[in-house]
């Protein structure tokens, strides 16, 4: 990282005592810190969250790639950024890859510009699989060239046939998962179904600038017709922990992000840029 971003992110800092756990153990965040030193400090800490298939050193590449490829995350408040990237820590998703399972993504809010923590649609249907009972899972967009049928009631059916040729406009998405003893479920949204439900509960929807809703309006309606599906499904605890987790931002670190306080966000402004998927090595 650069003297000049070092700088940045060093006036931004606060001295914080962080107390992780139960037990009193205060981790000192200092003026004179930048996030890389930040998250240096807390290393212990992310290692207990890590899951195994993620090294702390690799996913420290990754919270300073994603600083690289979105220079505005530099620019919030640390404890909320550093707070993000542990929400992802505790979920064993890779923030700001081409995997597509969780983003960071600075918001000003009340003035302030903060890091929120958003489940992607991957990143979802992941979690979903992590419950044994679930064979399959997935989602897809509807064109008005496509051929789609369904039925409700006591004989559920759906059928789809995509179109080889020009597909047309988006008319709708549905999802559907399968379970170990056959049972199924699917859920069908129309354009305008997703729309107004984002209107209602997501505020990115009315966002004009950098809203993931501009950015990548399918794989956002996609996670959105998942979440109304995955309220049939048999799922446990830990996946209704994760789901509290989108579309947060907080600035407290514990062994349970669930159990963490939101901040309390007005309708935030997400700051425009860059915030296209980075690669990293490694």
């Amino acid at each position: 990282m650069n003297g000049t971003l070092n700088e940045k992110l060093s006036r931004k800092a606060e001295e914080t005592a962080v107390t992780v756990g139960k037990k009193e153990q205060p981790v000192r965040l200092t003026r004179n810190m930048s996030i890389a030193d930040m998250i240096r400090a807390l290393e212990p800490e992310i290692k207990r969250a890590l899951p195994s298939v993620i090294t702390p050193e690799r996913f420290t590449r990754m919270a300073l790639s994603a600083i690289n490829n979105t220079p505005k995350l530099s620019e919030c408040t640390p404890m909320s950024f550093i707070a993000a990237m542990m929400n992802a820590a505790q979920l064993g998703l890779e923030p700001n890859t081409p995997l597509g399972q969780a983003y960071l993504i600075p918001y000003k809010n009340h003035g302030t510009l903060e890091c929120q923590f958003q489940l992607g649609y991957k990143g979802l249907i992941d979690l979903a699989y992590r419950n044994e009972r679930m064979q399959s899972i997935e989602a897809h967009t509807i064109h008005e060239n496509d051929e789609f049928y369904y039925e409700l009631g006591l004989e559920p059916k759906l059928r789809h046939v995509p179109s080889w040729e020009d597909r047309g406009e988006i008319k709708g998405f549905y999802a559907v998962f399968r379970l170990d003893n056959g049972g199924y479920r699917f859920e069908v949204m129309s354009r305008e179904d997703v729309d107004s439900f984002a209107a209602a509960y997501s505020r990115a929807f009315a966002s004009e600038k950098g809203s993931p809703w501009k950015t990548n309006y399918e794989e956002m309606a996609k996670k959105t017709v998942i979440k109304k599906l995955l309220k049939y499904a048999p799922i446990k605890s830990d996946f209704r922990k994760a789901m509290s987790l989108d579309e947060t931002i907080k600035t407290e670190l514990s062994v349970d992000m669930s159990e963490v306080r939101n901040n309390d966000m007005e309708y935030p402004e997400v700051v425009e840029g860059d915030y296209s998927e980075t690669e990293v090595e490694g």
